[in-house]
């Protein structure tokens, strides 16, 4: 994996036609290769390819198809770039054919569970994100509810980080995500917010995934094309708060801020 000794940022390259802020955009292959060409010359270290969608309500996407989105362009930039590349997806089958194309890390908002799920992370030599979601995609946002939100997702974070302990798959390879927005209210968002350290899990990285999220219409009153500076605050913030990886949509303008992070961070020098 990557040093993270400073934030890194993560570009999302949506490969749908129904992801909630880029959906459709990127769905030829010319189009999707050279966006993630671009969010590399912008700053990521990493490129997260998605092929099925997992905004509330979204439907899910058969295998088939999400190989056929996903893998052409994971081939393409591997040849193209030097950057991490990473799949999001839940399937097995996906994160083999992703990690014999190239891809270096594993993005699963189901962190592993699903069958076969787990066997392939450790065969495919990936690193892996492990996500916290309340419930699917399609239902997430109805109602979510917690009796101490920050201690439950750790909670299941701890139990996701054993798993793959148990599996094989060793503490340098595993990033934690306590998955914002994914059956979360404002309220939940901002309060793992402001406890970012405490979820990292046997001392592994933290990945933040705060980008044009609903929390930013709600607190800026915009629509999701109008989010670049909340989500780039939000970005500051989760970094100021321990956040390692930045999973983001507008790369330059995020890389730019954490320059500015990473300076006022800096020890102090002599004059």
């Amino acid at each position: 994996m990557l040093g993270l000794e400073q934030p890194l940022v993560m570009g999302v390259l949506n490969v749908t036609p129904d992801s909630f802020s880029d959906g459709g955009r990127f769905v030829r292959l010319d189009d999707a290769v050279e966006c993630g060409v671009r969010m590399v010359e912008e700053g990521a270290a990493i490129i997260d390819v998605g092929g099925e969608s997992t905004r509330p309500g979204a439907q899910p996407v058969g295998l088939d198809e999400e190989l056929r989105r996903v893998i052409p362009v994971i081939t393409r930039l591997r040849l193209r770039t030097q950057a991490i590349l990473s799949v999001d997806t839940s399937k097995p089958e996906v994160m083999h054919a992703a990690a014999a194309a190239g891809a270096a890390m594993i993005n699963d908002v189901r962190a592993l569970r699903e069958p076969g799920a787990l066997e392939a992370a450790v065969n495919s030599g990936c690193a892996v994100c492990l996500m916290h979601m309340l419930g699917e995609p399609r239902t997430m946002q109805d109602s979510p509810s917690y009796r101490d939100v920050v201690a439950e997702v750790r909670q299941f974070l701890e139990q996701r980080v054993e798993a793959c302990f148990a599996a094989g798959i060793p503490a340098e390879r595993i990033v934690l995500d306590p998955g914002f927005g994914f059956g979360k209210t404002l309220q939940h968002n901002l309060e793992l917010l402001r406890h970012l350290r405490e979820l990292s899990v046997s001392g592994r990285p933290v990945l933040a995934g705060l980008s044009r999220k609903s929390m930013v219409g709600t607190l800026t009153g915009r629509p999701a094309e109008e989010r670049v500076h909340g989500s780039v605050a939000l970005a500051v913030v989760a970094a100021l708060h321990g956040a390692r990886i930045l999973r983001v949509h507008d790369v330059g303008a995020t890389a730019d801020a954490l320059k500015i992070v990473a300076a006022v961070q800096a020890p102090a020098q002599n004059p």
